[in-house]
């Protein structure tokens, strides 16, 4: 039955387009608070006059036309990873379309990670930005509270920061109406303003913007360091994709988001066409006196409301890039009992309050701060382009070349914002470029790291087929119970065994030897969660498989794995063995010492994988050993 002709889908579609409206839009839905007014700042040297006005206009409505509406939520929507989207899903899927092993599927893992570790860079200064904007409403209403600004953000982000170990399951209740109100406020300004000087609707058309590069020749590009502001948060209805889905998120675009924001660009256009001085702060000129204060609350709701989002996308995305081995496992806390994608990562969230008050702290305004924005959004933009190209390549066998000829128009796009952005480097881009590398050094040296200590692991260790028949000769003493021994390596006799037998000299009457592994799909499909391989006198080989968008809880898994005919797992009498190796950097080939040594420290302050992995202390025996790498 269609959703038309039935209510109660019909509501439900409602409240997902509410959900997506509150959740999904928050960054790039505050964009007008800054972006109109970064265009005509000092650091581009512009006249806000006619001209220039509707050129800068023609722009914003162009890029957001085609990065946003065409590129994100009309194509690249369609490369969902079993309904997931994001670059670190992207990136799964592009790989599963590719050679297994191949130089093609490392090129585009390097892509990926490189992504991502912008995309975190992106989140760093997108609360930081979107607060100070909101906040310094307070310098339109009363100028004599320009020292309070900084002080304010800071309080409003430390509470943001703070309230994050609660979760957001009921804050989240609220995102949907707060976000409405906000962008209808945007519409009824931005109408208010255009009737002063309709003129400005011509800025639509699109030869507004080719005669701004006419006139500004090659310069002109650099203006696209701050149209850019106004597609950021683009990537984020991709990343989002998962909760809500494609078809709530392109409703909410076509029909409510992208007029209101459209609009009040129009309006904060016509209001400086009227008067030019008002381009100090567009958006805030253009309210009414007496709605000022209301809108500098609304404002700052909505701020956080994004900052909010952007928060959680880095729990999501760094849940991910633990499932997928790209960083070290820490400690994940679900902070709701009905929804298991709401979760709170206390090293992520500590580590990003950390560097967005210190951005605050250093910046000290949106406009300083907005020369450090955007280099991070057109690199992700132009990896999530060259992704996109290899999985329609790959999956769109009928719509290739329709794709492809888009993603050359996308590329462009793409490298016009990457280059007008590094023109800004030694004024602020330096910061998302540096902490980028940062993180992509860090993944690529655990991802590395980790492939050299099984090498060596499977090097001095034992196979499994050869040793237990040995074993089975002269069997030592056997006590009541199961034994679960966790490996990484299937086929090699698990460290943790060699040492139970050296040092209790005992076996257990059941023995299991799991490993745990992680696909490149967001969920496991039902029939491979699990597999169980008898190989005699008690032993058994089992894996267990989880998807990157999964708790992976292996003693539930266990259990369930009776109700499939499977062993009988009694949590009382299964007690887990594991291994832990205390990693010491040599000079033997693979990294570079330095990067050994960075390993060895990220490996011994990684989580335990019993803990990531819901294996009960009480019920856990760990034994280490030394690894050379």
């Amino acid at each position: 039955m269609s959703t038309s002709k039935h209510p109660r889908n019909q509501t439900g579609a409602a409240a997902l387009v509410v959900g997506a409206i509150g959740v999904v839009f928050g960054d790039i839905g505050t964009s007008p608070l800054y972006t109109l007014k970064q265009a005509f700042g000092p650091h581009y040297g512009l006249v806000a006059n006619h001209d220039t006005v509707l050129g800068i206009l023609s722009l914003v409505f162009w890029a957001l036309t085609m990065v946003v509406t065409v590129k994100y939520v009309t194509v690249i929507m369609r490369a969902d990873n079993e309904g997931e989207g994001g670059i670190m899903a992207l990136m799964s899927l592009a790989q599963r379309r590719l050679k297994p092993g191949s130089r093609s599927v490392y090129l585009v893992g390097i892509l990926g990670i490189f992504g991502a570790s912008l995309f975190f860079g992106d989140g760093v200064i997108t609360p930081a930005i979107s607060v100070l904007s909101a906040v310094e409403g307070l310098e339109v209403v009363a100028p004599q509270l320009h020292h309070w600004v900084v002080p304010v953000v800071v309080m409003v982000l430390l509470a943001l920061f703070l309230a994050q170990r609660y979760g957001t399951e009921k804050v989240g209740l609220v995102f949907g109406p707060v976000m409405i109100t906000w962008f209808l406020a945007l519409a009824v300004l931005g109408v208010v303003n255009i009737l002063h000087a309709p003129e400005v609707l011509k800025a639509i058309n699109p030869w507004w913007a080719m005669r701004f590069f006419a006139e500004h020749h090659f310069g002109g590009i650099f203006i696209l360091g701050a149209v850019v502001l106004a597609v950021t948060g683009g990537e984020a209805l991709y990343t989002d994709m998962g909760h809500f889905g494609a078809e709530p998120i392109r409703r909410g675009w076509y029909f409510f988001v992208l007029p209101a924001l459209m609009l009040n660009y129009l309006g904060q256009g016509a209001l400086v066409l009227e008067d030019p001085t008002a381009i100090v702060n567009p958006f805030y000129v253009g309210v009414p006196a007496w709605a000022r204060w209301p809108m500098i609350f609304l404002a700052t709701c909505a701020t956080v409301i994004a900052s909010q989002a952007v928060i959680t996308g880095a729990f999501s995305i760094s849940r991910q890039a633990m499932q997928l081995g790209y960083i070290p496992r820490m400690a994940v806390k679900h902070t709701s009992r009905e929804t298991i994608g709401q979760i709170y990562i206390p090293a992520v969230n500590w580590t990003l309050m950390v560097l967005v008050i210190g951005l605050v702290l250093s910046f000290q305004t949106s406009t300083a701060l907005a020369t450090a924005y955007g280099i991070s959004v057109s690199a992700t933009m132009l990896i999530d382009t060259l992704l996109l190209a290899i999985v329609a390549g790959e999956l769109w066998p009928r719509a290739r070349n329709w794709v492809f000829g888009l993603c050359v128009l996308f590329v462009v796009a793409d490298i016009g914002f990457l280059v007008a952005n590094a023109a800004k480097i030694l004024d602020g881009g330096w910061f998302p470029v540096v902490l980028g590398i940062v993180l992509f050094t860090l993944m690529r040296t655990w991802r590395r790291g980790r492939e050299l200590l099984y090498q060596q692991i499977r090097k001095g260790g034992i196979q499994l087929d050869t040793f237990l028949p040995g074993l089975m000769l002269a069997p030592p003493v056997r006590v009541p119970g199961t034994a679960v021994f966790l490996i990484a390596q299937q086929g090699m006799v698990p460290q943790a065994l060699l040492h139970n037998l050296k040092h209790n000299k005992v076996l257990h009457e059941r023995n299991v030897f799991l490993t745990v592994k992680t696909l490149n799909v967001p969920y496991a499909p039902k029939g491979s969660r699990l597999q169980i391989d008898p190989i005699g006198d008690e032993f058994h080989r089992v894996t267990i498989r989880f998807g990157f968008m999964e708790t992976p809880d292996v003693p539930l898994a266990l259990m369930r794995s009776c109700d499939e005919g499977g062993i009988h797992f009694d949590p009382m009498d299964t007690t887990y063995f594991a291994s832990r190796e205390n990693v010491v950097a040599s000079r033997r080939g693979g990294m570079p010492v330095w990067r050994d040594k960075l390993f060895a420290v990220m490996h011994r302050n990684a989580a335990p994988a019993t803990g990531f992995f819901h294996i009960p202390g009480n019920r856990l025996v760990e034994l280490g050993s030394q690894v050379e790498i």
